[in-house]
Formats: structure tokens, C-alpha cells, sequence
């Protein structure tokens, strides 16, 4: 799986500051899954060069398995970097999880 997350990886550090990508579209770009995506960045060893709390549900969601401290973490996050819409849907929204 090394070329595949490298890949991943690649893909999240080119998400610009103050925007969001979904896992699918993650996935799309590399030639993968959605789920190898969420896989990969919970073993993200460099989170402040990888920014995976960038990465979002298709609906806007944030995951309430973000491994760096959770949903609300990475709801900070994107607060911080002042994102609060992803898609027109709001990121601090549940995603039923």
C-alpha cells in the first residue's frame, strides 16, 4: 500500500488552505477507494504537512473518527483556517455516526 498512500498524501498537500476535498474525490484523483483514503490518512505520520483534516464525508461531514483528537478537532481545525461550508453543506453538521 506504500505507492498508494504516497499517492494520497500527495493529493491531500495539494488541497489549498481554506478548502476541502471529499474522500471520493481523493480517491478519484489517485485511482482508488474512499475507504483506502480514510485508511490512509489515519496513519498520517505528518499531519501539519499532510493536512487530512481538510478531507471531508460527500456531504460535508466531518468524521467522527478523525485521528488526530476526533470530530470536534477537526471541526476546529477548519474553523480555524475559516471553513465552515464544504459543497454548501455545513462541516459541523453529524454525520450520523
Amino acid at each position: 500500500m506504500g505507492e498508494i498512500f504516497s499517492k494520497i498524501y500527495q493529493a491531500v498537500q495539494r488541497i489549498p488552505l481554506g478548502e476541502t476535498r471529499t474522500y471520493g474525490e481523493i480517491a478519484k484523483i489517485v485511482g482508488t477507494t474512499p475507504r483506502i483514503v480514510g485508511f490512509a490518512l489515519h496513519q498520517n505520520q505528518d499531519p501539519a504537512k499532510i493536512p487530512c483534516h481538510r478531507v471531508v464525508f460527500q456531504n460535508g461531514c466531518c468524521s467522527s473518527s478523525y485521528a488526530f483528537g476526533g470530530k470536534r478537532a477537526q471541526e476546529e481545525k477548519l474553523r480555524k483556517e475559516k471553513i465552515t461550508k464544504c459543497r454548501n453543506e455545513s462541516v459541523l453538521q453529524d454525520n450520523g455516526k
